[in-house]
């Protein structure tokens, strides 16, 4: 980047992904509460199983596991895994913007992520796919924030209504 160039609408962007993944990893570390409470044990240990899982999707199974338990009572099973489905459904784009790199063009202002995965196919690989940060991207990052910060509320009545340790 040249010295004196407008990164106004990029500084934005990098903004709101630290918004999005402020929500997300509170929202994530509220699976400590449902972890102690499901296999009723207490926080301190909870949070060693939370933090010996190292992905989202582990610590998810492992709550979704624990509320399949035949001792987990139906009204509670039920509130945990359409939680934890929606929370899975949200990090499709938390995930994106978390294993992106970020590209900027000083020209035009135009901001792009570039995805940090690789992608197998049948016959061959693709690596490197772009999206534009637009308007429609800005919209859909921001609602998303919305809706994890509706969640981590949802969170917080499930573990007051089982009591849950805090």
């Amino acid at each position: 980047m040249t010295p004196g160039a407008t990164t106004e609408p990029f500084d934005d962007l990098l903004v709101l992904i630290g918004r999005l993944t402020y929500v997300w990893t509170n929202t994530e570390s509220l699976l400590i509460h449902l972890i102690a409470g499901l296999s009723r044990t207490d926080k301190e240990t909870a949070t060693v199983i939370f933090l010996t899982l190292n992905t989202t999707r582990a610590r998810v199974d492992l709550v979704e596991r624990l509320a399949k338990l035949d001792r987990t009572p139906d009204a509670e099973r039920k509130r945990v895994l359409d939680l934890t489905h929606e929370f899975s459904k949200l990090a499709a784009l938390r995930n994106h913007y978390a294993h992106s790199i970020y590209s900027f063009d000083e020209e035009k202002g135009e901001v792009r992520t570039i995805m940090m995965r690789i992608a197998d196919r049948k016959q061959d690989i693709r690596v490197g796919k772009t999206r534009a940060i637009d308007a429609e991207a800005i919209a859909e990052i921001e609602d998303n924030i919305a809706r994890i910060a509706s969640l981590n509320m949802r969170f917080w009545g499930i573990i007051r209504a089982f009591s849950y340790p805090v």
